[in-house]
């Protein structure tokens, strides 16, 4: 089996800048000194600007940017000593190295030893409101995405198959607007791009002479895959996704090779609240570490300092967002974990240090931004239903399950080990060129493995797919539900816009959420699976740790009364 792993594997240090003469401030303690480098500094909560620039030149730092929103700067200081000394100056809640910060989850491969970690037009548009008329034909490759009809969407498109007014955030590596099942729904207008490429994670040299790249364009292929699962155009080409007449918008806060900045993190999530954004899906996690804890004993101060930075900054942009209406849904990850009960994490910090064992407390540990406030989390079935097994699962943080992929559940293809078990959706024509696995002359796909599909509509149109499998891929058949739900109870708002409030968008869908119960006698996954990814399942049919409410329905959620 030859599926792409989405993450380049790279110990990553600090981006640096120029080299400075040490500096010493008469009130800074310790001194700080060294070559230049990048921080997130957060301010208290109601720290005047002035105050927190003082702060931070006080320290020896220079502001290059700032989220008012969140009260998050970015700063260029010098790399030994600032984080402590401005951390301790009046209006300033702490800092954290502007190294990378998060990451979109790797796909899991499909040798079980290697799990990977992690999850994984114009805006001027007219109502597409569908009601109780014929059902719409289903594009030629929707056979092959056995999720569209785990969750109901093939049937709830003859009621609601999404309005052109909702928008939907693909908070990822970018989104290929050029493939012929996204361009069109993609919004250039609101569309953003928060990142730089760095050329020490990103390749050795930028795609574009700005190192930027511009909106539209997807060097890591994730966003793209998650684009479509939630809104590719049922239009006779390729797939089409759970709700194919939504728009979507790019809202990129991750680097080509997967890897997410703290800053265009946050700059992603309150961009969303701000642009009036409907759904975000969130397929990445925020590390360096696995958990961000307020005080492990097995980290540093400094460390811990960076920790509670981290967690305080994310938490900051997530209740912006949700107070401008935005539902938030976000993968739980693949660490095959209760996340209620989490183990020793022996994986952090991943970069940029050695990593060391470090128990995890629940009570003040957080994977985020899944089990931030305000957030809907998703676990991955296979497709006979079960938990795949990757999966994280646990009562305290998931709230439904959805379709993942499975490369060991053979429901979809009667064996084992096929990409049918996995989960379809677009795939960018340049990562296929740069991979390997499409023709640059022909446009053929020359990698064997079935992992990849090339279909062409009757004008010569081609698109490409791709099979991958992680709770990257359930989250946006949440997130896509999601979509559908505000554009069937969606109302006009203040400034002609149209959305639903985030909690009652919520609460439709974790309602009409197919309840299922916790497997009976325990689930042991066939061989080749070890033996230590047989998880327990707690709770009732209502409410379970693999199931949270139930399998998300898009039939009942935009058909039933709730």
């Amino acid at each position: 089996m030859n599926l792409r792993s989405l993450l380049a594997a790279a110990a990553v240090s600090a981006t640096t800048l120029s080299l400075a003469v040490p500096i010493n401030t008469a009130d800074a303690t310790p001194s700080v000194s060294g070559k230049r480098v990048q921080y997130s500094v957060l301010a208290d909560a109601g720290a005047s600007n002035a105050q927190v620039r003082a702060a931070i030149e006080a320290a020896g730092g220079t502001v290059v940017a700032a989220n008012d929103a969140v009260g998050l700067y970015q700063v260029s200081a010098p790399e030994h000593g600032f984080a402590e000394a401005v951390s301790s100056r009046a209006g300033i809640q702490g800092a954290a190295h502007q190294r990378i910060v998060g990451r979109a989850p790797q796909t899991p491969r499909a040798d079980v030893e290697h799990v990977a970690r992690g999850a994984g037009a114009p805006s001027a548009h007219s109502s597409r409101r569908h009601h109780g008329r014929p059902g719409r034909s289903l594009d030629p490759l929707d056979g092959d995405n056995w999720g569209l009809s785990m969750v109901k969407a093939d049937k709830a498109r003859r009621f609601q198959d999404g309005d052109h007014r909702v928008t939907v955030g693909i908070i990822d590596t970018g989104v290929d607007a050029s493939h012929p099942d996204i361009a069109p729904n993609f919004d250039w207008r609101l569309s953003r791009n928060f990142v730089t490429d760095m050329p020490d994670i990103d390749g050795a040299t930028c795609e574009f002479s700005s190192c930027k790249d511009p909106v539209g364009w997807d060097d890591g292929a994730h966003g793209t895959h998650v684009a479509g699962i939630i809104g590719a155009a049922a239009n006779g080409i390729g797939t089409s996704g759970v709700a194919p007449g939504v728009t979507l918008v790019e809202d990129r806060a991750g680097q080509d090779s997967g890897y997410f900045f703290l800053q265009p993190t946050v700059d992603a999530l309150t961009y969303a609240g701000d642009a009036g954004l409907d759904v975000v899906n969130m397929s990445f996690y925020v590390d360096p570490w696995l958990y961000n804890c307020t005080a492990n004993p097995a980290d540093t101060p400094e460390q811990q300092a960076e920790q509670r930075t981290i967690i305080a900054a994310v938490q900051r942009a997530l209740n912006y967002a949700h107070r401008k209406g935005v539902t938030m849904v976000s993968a739980l990850g693949n660490e095959h974990s209760d996340l209620g009960n989490p183990p020793t994490d022996t994986t952090s910090p991943d970069y940029g240090e050695d990593p060391h064992p470090r128990p995890i407390d629940n009570a003040s540990c957080l994977s985020m931004p899944t089990e931030g406030s305000h957030v809907i989390g998703v676990s991955a079935l296979g497709s006979s239903g079960r938990k795949a097994y990757y999966s994280n699962w646990g009562t305290e943080q998931i709230s439904v399950a959805a379709p993942g992929g499975d490369y060991y559940d053979p429901a979809a293809t009667g064996a084992i080990q096929q990409p049918g078990n996995l989960i379809l959706s677009a795939y960018p024509k340049n990562v296929g060129i740069a991979e390997g696995t499409i023709d640059p002359t022909t446009g053929d796909i020359i990698d064997d493995s079935g992992s990849y599909l090339k279909d062409c509509d009757s004008r010569g149109r081609c698109g490409y797919y791709q099979y991958l499998q992680g709770t990257s891929m359930a989250s946006p058949f949440a997130a896509g539900v999601a979509a559908l739900i505000v554009s069937e109870y969606g109302r006009p708002g203040r400034h002609h816009s149209f959305g639903l409030d985030p909690d009652i968008t919520e609460r439709v869908l974790t309602r009409s959420a197919d309840e299922t119960a916790c497997p009976a006698p325990v689930y042991v996954y066939p061989a080749p699976i070890p033996a230590s990814y047989t998880a327990n399942c707690d709770g009732t049919k209502e409410f379970n740790g693999f199931y949270g409410h139930g399998i998300v329905d898009a039939l009942a959620a935009v058909t039933r009364r709730h």
